[in-house]
This record gives structure tokens, sequence and C-alpha cells, in this order.
């Protein structure tokens, strides 16, 4: 018997019920860290939407006076989680704990 226990489990979104939490990097041209941290999640990527915010564009300006040294920045759900480096160990516990908001398929 196989049970399947979260959304996270299952090979295939198409039977995941529970939406995605979203994933957004506040970032700029050139970033080779904020490059670096986009490898980094690459292994999460099935567990999150990805979004990117470019602050050097001029409708993000006030993200521009908010992040300018502080790139890469990562909000989860519109909160701020993270900067510069990609903490796995958060990265992973902000995870599951979105992934338990919702109830098990």
């Amino acid at each position: 018997m196989f049970i399947i226990k979260s959304c996270a489990q299952q090979s295939v979104r198409l039977y995941c019920r529970r939406p995605l939490p979203v994933l957004t990097l506040y970032t700029k041209d050139p970033c080779p860290l904020c490059d670096e941290a986009k490898e980094v999640l690459q292994p999460y990527q099935h567990r999150f939407v990805f979004t990117q915010v470019d602050i050097s564009g001029p409708e993000n300006r006030d993200w521009f006076n908010k992040y300018k040294w502080d790139i890469p920045v990562f909000h989860l759900n519109g909160r701020f989680i993270m900067k510069h480096r990609v903490d796995v160990d958060l990265l992973e516990k902000l995870l599951q704990e979105e992934e338990w908001k919702w109830p098990q398929s």
C-alpha cells in the first residue's frame, strides 16, 4: 500500500490541490550572487512558484531604494525571509510550514 502524505512528495503537480507558495527574488543585472542563488534553489523549484523583480527598472524604484546594496533578497508570499545568500535550512523550514497549512492530499 502506497500513501502520498503531501503534495510536495508527489512527482506531478497536476494532482496537487494546495496552492504553492510564491518565492520572489529581488535582483538586478548583473548579479553573480543572484545567479548562484538560483542554482541553489533548483532542487526546491517544484515546491514554490518563482518570480523575479528587477529592482533597476523605473517601475521598481522603491525596491531599488530599499535593496540596492543587499541583493539578492528573497520574499516568501510577500514576506522578507533572507538576503545575500540562500539559507537552505531556513528555506526548508518555511516551505514545510507552508505545506502543512493545507490539508494533505
